[in-house]
């Protein structure tokens, strides 16, 4: 990764100066610029990789696209023209989402106050209202620090006085996306405002618009996520709990999947959110009571083809099967076959392959008659397929060697078999490859029989840990 940065006003310079001085076009010198800077290692991830553009007064320096709209924004605020504010606000939305460098730009150059005016003065005409949140939408999408107080208040307040508008919703909640994914601190002033509740009634007041139903799926995830290096542990278990208990989030949402039988991207939403939420026994045994992995073994089942909805139920499964109850309904219902199925249909998909594992290792945990369904079915013999296939996937290999442990653990008959299928090389190679695998590898080797060597790391006695 490139470790050295400029700013804008540098590469514009470059640019600039390969024109003058060298008598380049345009896009030459633009693209001579570009090469420069990738040769030195600087990183131009924040740089608008583009030509400036000559101001609409003559004398007015050139300026980049983006910031002649926001220009126009900010004229069209202060003459009060509502049709010239919607349309600059459009055109600005596009800009913004042309690419990250585009909305930085933007932001450094004051974007958030003058999109927050206008979103302001749009209150009572939904027509500019609608432009205002979709260009505020396109500004925080990577920059959620941008949202102030005064953001949260007005955001809030907008979703409690348009929770009718289909479109009005649809924008706050992605505003809500973007400025809570990997910003703690806006989760926890948001969620104190009373977002949460907002979030869940809008799944029941639009249940059967798709577009809602998974933005408001995404958001609802986004405030279960611990994600942001910034604060040393946020708020996500309390906030899942608060979902499903004060809100009555786990029963909404499997009742919206009903709506959307056939429509996969929604229903990989749900399965996404009710992953999320399985964060307590109960709330695993709820979603059960709730219909929950009927739905999921029904949908893996109907779509085992589509990669990517079995990669989200088959993430839900894993997290509901915490619980051990739910394990045995879960196999009796044929889940752990259908799991089998999965990654032997998908085994080119480490992330499948991942999850698979994983999903089948909670089934087989503290349950010999699970693991017995999971041997019958041909389960060990597909992880070792999957780590055949995918030697350099940490996460295929960790989860792989902690099936076989817990397939073993409390059947030792069936160490023979697994080894003669060539789990201990496999094993072997697993733990030599990453060093994250040594623990679990170990103790899938020791478990199957094998001879590992156990290194003490201290004895209790004084003396140096190095020794």
């Amino acid at each position: 990764m490139a470790a050295k940065w400029i700013t804008q006003e540098t590469f514009d310079a470059v640019v600039q100066e390969n024109i003058t001085e060298f008598e380049m076009e345009p896009e030459e010198a633009l693209m001579e610029a570009i090469e420069q800077f990738k040769s030195q290692d600087v990183d131009l991830s924040n740089i608008v990789k583009a030509v400036q553009k000559p101001g609409a007064d003559a004398e007015e320096g050139p300026r980049h696209g983006i910031l002649q709209t926001l220009d126009a924004v900010k004229k069209s605020i202060d003459s009060l023209s509502q049709t010239e504010v919607k349309q600059h606000l459009a055109i600005f939305s596009d800009q913004c989402r042309t690419e990250f460098a585009y909305r930085y730009l933007a932001a450094q150059n004051s974007a958030y106050p003058v999109i927050l005016t206008a979103w302001k003065l749009s209150v009572g005409d939904k027509n500019t209202l609608t432009k205002a949140l979709s260009a505020m939408a396109a500004l925080t999408d990577g920059q959620p620090d941008l949202l102030d107080a005064v953001g949260q208040q007005l955001l809030i307040e907008t979703m409690q006085e348009n929770a009718d508008s289909s479109e009005v919703t649809q924008l706050a909640l992605r505003i809500v996306r973007h400025v809570c994914l990997k910003h703690e601190q806006n989760r926890q002033d948001l969620v104190k405002a009373g977002v949460l509740p907002l979030l869940v009634g809008a799944i029941t007041k639009h249940a059967f618009e798709e577009e809602i139903v998974k933005e408001a799926c995404s958001a609802v995830r986004v405030m279960t996520l611990d994600d942001d290096i910034r604060v040393p542990f946020g708020h996500a278990h309390d906030h899942a709990k608060m979902i499903v208990l004060e809100n009555n989030g786990l029963k909404v949402i499997i009742e919206a999947a009903k709506a959307f039988s056939e429509n996969a991207s929604v229903l990989g939403e749900i399965c996404a959110t009710l992953s999320r939420l399985a964060v307590r026994n109960e709330f695993c045994q709820d979603i059960v009571d709730l219909g929950g992995l009927n739905f999921m073994v029904a949908l893996l089942a109907d779509s085992i083809g589509c990669q990517e909805l079995v990669k989200q139920v088959l993430s839900a499964i894993r997290a509901v099967a915490g619980n051990d109850d739910v394990k045995d309904a879960i196999v009796n219902s044929g889940g752990a076959d259908l799991i089998v199925q999965a990654v032997n249909r998908h085994h080119a998909s480490p992330q499948i392959c991942d999850q698979g594992c994983a999903a089948l290792s909670m089934l087989a945990l503290r349950k010999p008659e699970n693991c017995k369904v999971i041997m019958e079915g041909g389960g060990a013999l597909t992880a070792l397929q999957a780590m055949k296939v995918h030697p350099k996937d940490v996460n295929v290999q960790k989860q792989a060697c902690v099936l076989l442990r817990n397939l073993v653990s409390r059947n030792p008959d069936y160490c023979q078999p697994i080894l003669e299928m060539g789990a201990e090389t496999l094993i072997i190679q697993a733990r030599n490859a990453h060093r994250d695998c040594d623990d679990v590898s170990k103790a899938a080797l020791r478990d199957l029989g094998c001879k590992v060597e156990l290194r003490e790391l201290w004895t209790g006695q004084k003396g140096s840990l190095a020794n």
